[in-house]
């Protein structure tokens, strides 16, 4: 997709299959693209200054940079730069139910569907809610569910489901096969235990 000149069309003609909704399922970046493109037609103004003006601007982000379509849309496929504490602040956001000092941000039954694993039946993998992975981590006989936003080269805003915690990291291992396992042993084997026993 990213070396074609229009991304949307890329996804349009794409050719369907007979997988049943529901059933089979793999990760699909060229679809958050294409609800990137559904949302600044559909969003006041375009997705750029709606999510500036609802989303930024309440958590008092500043400094960001988003990544672009071919046709100058936000590109919702990852690639949006911001410091480490503006993107604790949105996992933060999601960790109290979509409220930021005292005032709704996200409805919290949004929240909720994102945090809910449509794909519990399938045991080959862990889950995934409305593009949030859902990650177990394990320490000794105790389990810490999270729903987490995973970007490449291992970088995750990682927020907890049963304790109040959020832990964002920030990786470079671009491309690299290693990456998530690499951040996810980081957390399971060091952090986590640091903040809970």
């Amino acid at each position: 997709m990213y070396p074609t000149d229009n991304w949307v069309k890329f996804v349009l003609d794409l050719p369907m299959n007979e997988n049943k909704i529901g059933k089979t399922w793999n990760y699909f970046t060229a679809g958050v693209v294409l609800t990137g493109d559904i949302l600044d037609k559909s969003v006041p103004k375009g997705l750029e200054n709606y999510a500036q003006n609802k989303l930024f601007q309440p958590l008092g982000i500043t400094h960001y940079k988003w990544q672009f379509t071919p046709q100058q849309k936000p590109s919702l496929a990852g690639g949006l730069k911001m410091n480490a504490l503006d993107f604790a602040k949105f996992g933060q956001l999601y960790k109290n139910n979509g409220i930021w000092n005292g005032k709704t941000i996200l409805d919290k039954n949004w929240v909720k569907k994102s945090f809910t694993n449509y794909f519990a039946d399938n045991k080959e993998f862990e889950g995934y809610g409305y593009l949030f992975w859902r990650k177990v981590y394990k320490i000794g006989n105790k389990s810490f569910e999270s729903y987490q936003s995973n970007g490449n080269g291992g970088n995750k805003i990682i927020i907890f489901t049963e304790i109040p915690v959020v832990i964002v990291i920030t990786a470079q291992a671009y491309n690299k096969p290693y990456a998530h396992l690499q951040a996810d042993k980081m957390v399971e084997e060091y952090v986590l235990p640091a903040i809970v026993e």
